[in-house]
């Protein structure tokens, strides 16, 4: 199991992103991993714009941060950019906070014309703050999510298939992280780590017959 975090960048909780999000709660949890939410429309917005790391919400949103081997940046895009809402709450961020961990984003968008954003906006930021595993993410559009009379969120058939695909890769990275550490905790020979590792990444292994 491990710890996963949703920072959460949409200014509103009612938004189709929170179909996206709910979805990728559900399925993480499915999984058994321990899942924590930062919606940072919540948090004290003169503290977030004055960047007062100090603050005792940003301090405690940025402690169980830090405690994530994994942190999926959802967020609507606005003019080719995630929201300024996520920017100020990486603002708060310490130098390097990202470091180790593996970063999930998800976005979403009125048309397919917004893609780049991931790449030209989110990962020099990324980058910045340590974060060196990025995977690729996925970039919904506004139409593949459909708002019920329920207030409930439908999902296209095709965006439940790209998220499931990218949340998996996420859970197979996050595995092969734990039995490399459990390969260290046992020394550099344990063979039933290694194996297992090598079992995850798709390859056949042949013992030898003495």
């Amino acid at each position: 199991m491990s710890r996963i975090v949703i920072l959460n960048g949409g200014p509103f909780l009612t938004s189709r992103l929170m179909g996206v999000i709910q979805h990728a709660e559900v399925h993480a949890a499915g999984r058994g991993h321990d899942l924590h939410r930062i919606d940072v429309v919540k948090l004290p917005a003169e503290d977030l714009i004055l960047a007062r790391i100090d603050s005792k919400k940003i301090a405690s949103a940025n402690r169980l941060l830090a405690g994530a081997e994994a942190v999926i940046m959802a967020s609507p895009v606005f003019q080719a950019s995630y929201t300024g809402l996520l920017k100020t709450f990486l603002d708060t961020v310490p130098k390097k906070g990202l470091s180790g961990k593996i970063i999930l984003p998800l976005f979403i968008g009125g048309s397919l014309a917004h893609l780049l954003a991931m790449d030209y906006a989110l990962k020099p930021v990324l980058s910045a703050l340590g974060a060196r595993h990025i995977l690729g993410g996925v970039f919904a559009v506004d139409s593949q999510i459909a708002r019920e009379e329920s207030g409930a969120m439908t999902l296209a058939p095709e965006l439940v298939e790209r998220l499931d695909a990218s949340l998996e890769e996420l859970f197979a990275e996050l595995e092969k992280r734990n039995l490399m550490r459990a390969g260290g905790n046992n020394g550099a020979d344990a063979p039933d780590a290694c194996t297992a590792l090598i079992g995850s990444l798709g390859v056949q292994t042949h013992r030898s017959v003495r």
